[in-house]
């Protein structure tokens, strides 16, 4: 609440004095000062009350916040309190998600965050700090729901550093990495497939590498098929299901003591078996293994439901007539 007596400031005085107050915090260190803190939540207050009083109905409402948001991004101060979560407490974070989205929903800071992605890195980055991890996967959640940020952040160096997030020593950290990692992936399938296709190569080999560390664990399936392969256009699938090494490793998998790892591979592996052109690589390995196969999926989860089942059987089926097919 405004002290009585106190004049209103305008938009440009109340960007600028949270400016100031940001500067006060940077000057205290690692450690903030708490009084530098509680300044800059207070400021953060003010900014956020008059940003979610705008209404149609009241154009000098309207105009004030138009003005508050330009000087907000004018002065670059959704970069510095990125750059300053951190020092922030709860609240005061809370309230940067809150400023941060109600911008992100007027145009203009979509194209300012296109021109100057500095912004977009720094919310990625936040994933190398557990104090603002959450607070950055969130913004950045929000961020993707915009093709043009989606693509930013897609195609930015940054993007690889997600295969090291999601094996971080924090669970929460790490799932909340995965969940913006995959939406990346899935939310814009235009995007995401014309980059799976120019950079196949390079994300598949930070691909691979995280399902050989990712041994105990259910976000190496997810990554294979939810993310990369689900979403991904049907060149980069037959790319994938073309390679005897991504096959060998799946049937590695099926062997997982992770019941649930076990499901997520017969998912995956029954994209090699339906592909009608398998090279002849993958048809070799097939060949070799036919029996041991078979046998294997006559024992493979048979406690599961009629779908799973009939599942089982056509893959069965289509393993029993490999041989006419390398004959033909």
């Amino acid at each position: 609440m405004h002290l009585l007596g106190k004049p209103k400031r305008k938009p440009k005085e109340l960007a600028e004095a949270l400016g100031v107050a940001l500067a006060s915090l940077e000057k205290s260190g690692e450690i903030p000062i708490v009084k530098n803190q509680l300044a800059v939540g207070k400021k953060l207050q003010r900014i956020k009350d008059t940003l979610y009083s705008a209404s149609d109905s009241d154009p000098q409402k309207h105009t004030e916040v138009c003005q508050l948001s330009y000087e907000l991004h004018e002065q670059g101060l959704l970069l510095l309190l990125v750059q300053h979560l951190g020092q922030l407490d709860f609240e005061s974070k809370k309230n940067v998600i809150l400023i941060f989205n109600n911008l992100l929903h007027r145009m203009v800071a979509v194209h300012t965050f296109c021109a100057k992605p500095e912004l977009l890195f720094a919310l990625m980055a936040g994933y190398e700090r557990p104090e603002t991890a959450l607070h950055c996967g969130a913004m950045m959640r929000e961020c993707i729901r915009c093709q043009e940020l989606a693509e930013v952040m897609l195609y930015s160096d940054g993007f690889m550093r997600f295969f090291c997030y999601i094996q971080g020593s924090s669970f929460i950290v790490a799932a909340d990495a995965f969940s913006t990692f995959k939406k990346l992936l899935t939310h814009h399938s235009t995007v995401a497939a014309e980059f799976l296709i120019q950079h196949y190569d390079r994300f598949f080999t930070h691909y691979d590498q995280l399902l050989r560390k990712l041994r105990h664990t259910i976000a190496k399936l997810e990554v294979a098929r939810k993310s990369a392969l689900r979403s991904a256009p049907l060149c980069v699938k037959k790319k994938y299901i073309s390679s005897p090494n991504n096959l060998k490793r799946i049937m590695s998998m099926l062997k997982e003591p992770s019941r649930n790892i076990q499901l997520e591979a017969f998912h995956v592996f029954k994209l090699f078996i339906a592909n009608p052109t398998k090279p002849i690589a993958v048809l070799t390995i097939l060949l070799r293994n036919q029996r041991k196969l078979i046998d294997f999926l006559n024992r493979f989860h048979v406690d599961r439901g009629e779908e799973f089942h009939d599942d089982r059987s056509y893959l069965i089926m289509q393993i029993q007539g490999l041989g006419n097919a390398s004959e033909s």
